[in-house]
Parts: C-alpha cells; structure tokens; sequence
C-alpha cells in the first residue's frame, strides 16, 4: 500500500490495485482524499494520468494472466527454496487468503517486504515454512530491515546488509544457511 509513496517521482510505474485500479498513485490523508477512491487495502488513494478502473473479474484476470511484471507482498515466513506463508498464522484468527495466493503463483517476479524477524525474534527467513503456504517455490527476492537476500537455484543469497550491521549479526537472524558474495556488500 505505501511502496507509491517511495518511489522517486521521476521513475514511471504503473501500479495495479487488486480491487480494480491500473495506475495507482500516491497515498492521501483522509482530509484531502476522494472518499470513494481507496487501493484493496483500505488506504486512500490518488491516481496518475491514464489510470484505469475495472472490475475485480478484470483485475484478477490480469493477474491470473501473469501480466504483472512483479508483485510485493509481505511474509510471516519465507524458505530458502521460496516458498511463501503470508496468510495465516496457525491458531490465531484469519479472514481469508484473499488475493495473495494469486498473485504469488502468477506475477513474474515476486519480491517480500517484511521484518527480519517476527515480534518474538524469530527469524521470518526459514529452511522450511512451518505455517500454510501461500504458494510454493514463489519469491525471488526479499527486503527486511536487515538485508536483501535472492532466492536463487543454489539457496539464499545475501546482497546487502543494514548500515551498522555486520554479516554475522545478519547470519544469526536467519534460519537458513545464507551463501555471502566474496565482494563488500552494499548497504541501505
């Protein structure tokens, strides 16, 4: 819902909302926002020049398609082999997949943001999801507030690293093997 508004404003993207909107465009306060023009979170909405409104059947039809370049969504578990659980936590309650499942198994590419551990410290980046899958073998690359991993054929692959952080302070957050480049890494 908030990636719009991180985007510089000289990048062209065209943002697709699952309830119906082909070019999305920057988050408003509820003060100055149309009331009846919100994204399929909730979060009140303004559009680009050349947006689109459609129903839900078209929307889901372009996702089932794979005419999405890349999806972000965000994860209580991801697996080193890619394999996404974002919808449920066993045992607590749950409203519904929603369109999530659709849009990992169908979107190009399939990028996670989320933390690098949940409220307990568990690590989110896992050998294997213990939770419901949401689709199988999905993810290609993830973001949390500690690094940027790729999921690749061979594993995990850790790209960048937290200003102030260290890789093995990165490594022991995780609970999957992470392969380390032999250049310096970036930070963010």
């Amino acid at each position: 819902t908030k990636v719009i508004d991180h985007i510089p404003a000289d990048v062209a993207v065209c943002l697709h909302s699952e309830n119906g909107i082909s070019g999305v465009g920057p988050s408003l306060d509820y003060s100055i926002a149309d009331r009846n023009l919100i994204d399929a979170g909730g979060a009140y909405v303004s559009t680009v020049p050349g947006t689109a409104f459609f129903d839900s059947a078209v929307s889901f039809a372009l996702v089932r398609r794979g005419r999405l370049d890349l999806t972000i969504l965000g994860a209580f578990q991801v697996a080193m082999n890619g394999d996404l659980a974002n919808w449920m936590i066993p045992g607590l309650f749950t409203p519904g997949v929603g369109g999530g499942m659709e849009l990992a198994q169908k979107a190009c590419r399939v990028v996670i943001l989320t933390t690098h551990q949940d409220k307990k410290g568990r690590s989110k980046i896992v050998e294997k999801c213990q939770f419901p899958l949401t689709a199988k073998a999905c993810v290609n690359r993830i973001f949390t507030d500690m690094a940027v991993l790729d999921i690749t054929l061979d594993g995990l692959v850790l790209r960048e690293i937290a200003v102030g952080l260290s890789i093995d302070e990165v490594v022991m957050a995780t609970a999957a093997p992470l392969q380390i480049p032999d250049t310096s890494l970036p930070t963010f």
